[in-house]
């Protein structure tokens, strides 16, 4: 209940616009719980990280191919709206590792996806000349886009970026272009 009140407030304000007694309002609980529970607002946020690792361990596993993982982030903006906006508001107020509270977990968890793409490169199946990390850095931000960018898709494609059809056709479209890049494993 706490968490879940955290995760909206989070992805409606940012790590530095949230308020515990927002928070706490929110969850319907005295605010005291919060530095009790979690002590405080640093701690409530990796409780939400370590929420999103056990997902993320739901959502794609050892056997889950890189194209396939394409899509399930992409599709993850259905089920999970508000883990984008929280991964896009550690960007927007990203100022150093020293104060991103999920700095070295989440850089351990991407760095696996790099390993894969160095594997599939090692193979032949992906061109040299493609910079794994920065691949990887591409395909999170296009899996993010119908939550960073729902003004130019609404423009470009005259849909709702939120609607199940067309979520859908852009996690296709991510695979498309994954297995056109090489990533078809």
């Amino acid at each position: 209940m706490i968490v879940d009140a955290a995760v909206a407030e989070f992805a409606a304000h940012g790590y530095a616009g949230a308020r515990t007694s927002a928070i706490a309002a929110r969850a319907g609980v005295n605010q005291q719980l919060i530095s009790y529970y979690f002590d405080g607002k640093e701690g409530l946020y990796q409780a939400i990280s370590e929420r999103w690792r056990e997902r993320e361990g739901e959502l794609v596993h050892e056997n889950v191919s890189l194209t396939e993982q394409m899509r399930l982030y992409a599709l993850e903006a259905l089920e999970n709206p508000d883990g984008v906006r929280l991964m896009a508001w550690g960007g927007l107020e990203y100022s150093g590792p020293e104060t991103d509270v999920d700095h070295a977990p989440r850089s351990a968890r991407l760095q696996r996806n790099v390993d894969q793409l160095r594997a599939l490169q090692a193979k032949g199946a992906l061109p040299p000349e493609v910079d794994p990390a920065c691949l990887t850095i591409l395909m999170m931000g296009a899996a993010m886009a119908t939550t960073t960018l729902p003004h130019v898709i609404e423009g470009l494609c005259g849909v709702s970026p939120r609607s199940p059809e067309f979520l859908e056709h852009y996690a296709e479209q991510m695979v498309v272009l994954a297995r056109l890049v090489g990533l078809d494993d």
